[in-house]
């Protein structure tokens, strides 16, 4: 479309005047009339990503976002007071593991060094699930480490810092994260305590995106992966600001990790993904054991984190753009004649529309 080569600015502007049209007609016109059929087809065939650009950015870059954030954050708790799911501690010789279920399907995290009784807060959400588990741990907070600025991932920075006056909170300056004091590039390293824990950039779903890699050498345990959003159990996340070049080099990033590598996700998506999962590759045997898990996980309403890096290659599709069974799953290329082959940045968007397609059902 001719908008996308303009200024951002340029965007505003059309995105504003769009929007005051739109409420103009829908004000004026009466119900099912030709002019509201007329906007509906207009929004359903030109604007739907121009407005959906205005909505994030006002999420990301005004009050707005944070408002919403605050609304999610009483609903969530008022229809899950002790948290969506019911989660266990990972504990590796002096080194605990804590999942954190906060708003209606995001995890935080606390890593702890038992022996030191240091804490380490990931993507505090809610600081006043966080701060509970921190004083039934009886811990002290030195540091938050922020995947990326959606509130939903960082909304709890301000809260926690200011009851922790010694609290660092890190996380990438390209993503403008709230509260931020120590900004971290990529394959830099925090230490506290025993735990190491490596920053890699993994850009895509934000331009700062962030995972974090506790290393699992000094405890002689596996490495654990706190991966935000850019993956999931058997998915990864949307690519807001980037395209799906970047998306697939982030994930890639990650698959050099190795196999035994604990995987700690952002979110509680895992049943709904290894569904799709079963559309792509139906005949997957790894995808069908894991999904009968997980089902019964989720019977129980206990969580399905973590899996391994390993479990991961074997079903979810998203980190198995370079397999040949996955492209043949799909079917014809992108080609007009339908005879060239997907690329791998291809393949991922075309999983990412399918995917979509599949929750709309």
């Amino acid at each position: 479309m001719a908008w996308q080569g303009w200024p951002a600015a340029w965007q505003w502007v059309a995105g504003c005047w769009l929007l005051l049209v739109i409420v103009l007609v829908l004000l004026v016109s009466p119900r099912g009339c030709r002019a509201r059929r007329g906007l509906r087809g207009l929004l359903m065939a030109h604007s739907q990503r121009l407005l959906f650009r205005i909505g994030y950015s006002l999420y990301t870059r005004t009050w707005l976002g944070y408002l919403f954030y605050r609304q999610q954050l009483r609903r969530a708790r008022n229809r899950y007071p002790k948290g969506h799911s019911k989660t266990q501690p990972r504990l590796f010789n002096g080194v605990k593991v804590l999942p954190i279920p906060v708003l209606s399907d995001n995890y935080s995290y606390l890593i702890i060094d038992t022996q030191a009784q240091l804490a380490v807060a990931v993507d505090p959400s809610d600081p006043r699930a966080v701060q509970a588990s921190i004083e039934k741990e009886g811990v002290t907070l030195v540091a938050i480490l922020c995947t990326h600025k959606h509130w939903d991932h960082s909304g709890g920075n301000r809260d926690l810092s200011r009851r922790h006056r010694d609290c660092r909170v890190y996380g990438s300056p390209q993503d403008s994260i709230p509260y931020l004091t120590h900004p971290l590039c990529h394959q830099d390293v925090v230490s506290v305590g025993r735990l190491q824990i490596r920053a890699l950039a993994t850009p895509g779903h934000t331009q700062g995106h962030l995972v974090y890699l506790l290393d699992g050498e000094p405890y002689k345990g596996p490495s654990c992966l706190f991966s935000g959003d850019l993956l999931f159990l058997s998915g990864c996340g949307r690519t807001f600001e980037g395209n799906a070049e970047t998306m697939l080099s982030s994930l890639d990033t990650v698959l050099g990790l190795g196999d035994d590598t604990l995987l700690w996700p952002g979110h509680e998506y895992a049943e709904e993904n290894l569904g799709f999962a079963g559309v792509v590759e139906p005949e997957n045997l790894a995808r069908e054991r894991k999904m009968q898990w997980v089902q019964r996980q989720r019977l129980e309403r206990k969580g399905t984190c973590p899996s391994t890096l390993g479990e991961e290659r074997s079903y979810n599709p998203f980190l198995r753009t370079h397999c040949l069974a996955l492209q043949e799953a799909l079917g014809p290329g992108p080609g007009p004649t339908g005879d060239d082959d997907y690329s791998r940045a291809q393949l991922l968007e075309e999983l990412r529309r399918l995917k979509d397609m599949h929750k709309s059902k």
